[in-house]
C-alpha cells in the first residue's frame, strides 16, 4: 500500500505527481502487463540476451 503523505502548502497535482512516480517504481503496472499474455521461457531468454547485447553496444559506442 503506498503512502504519500501531503505537506502543508503543496498542491495536489504535485502530492499525485510524487504518488505516480512510487506506483510506477514498484512494477506493478509492468508485471500486470507481462501476466495479460504467456510467453515461452526459451522466447523470454532470447530477449533478454538481444537486450543484454543491444546494452552493451550502447556502452562500447558511448
Amino acid at each position: 500500500m503506498l503512502i504519500v503523505n501531503v505537506k502543508e502548502n503543496e498542491s495536489v497535482e504535485k502530492a499525485l505527481k510524487r504518488f505516480k512516480k512510487k506506483f510506477e517504481r514498484t512494477g506493478v503496472l509492468r508485471e500486470l502487463r507481462d501476466r495479460q499474455q504467456f510467453t515461452k521461457p526459451s522466447v523470454r531468454n532470447r530477449m533478454q540476451k538481444i537486450k543484454a547485447i543491444y546494452k552493451q553496444q550502447q556502452q562500447q559506442n558511448s
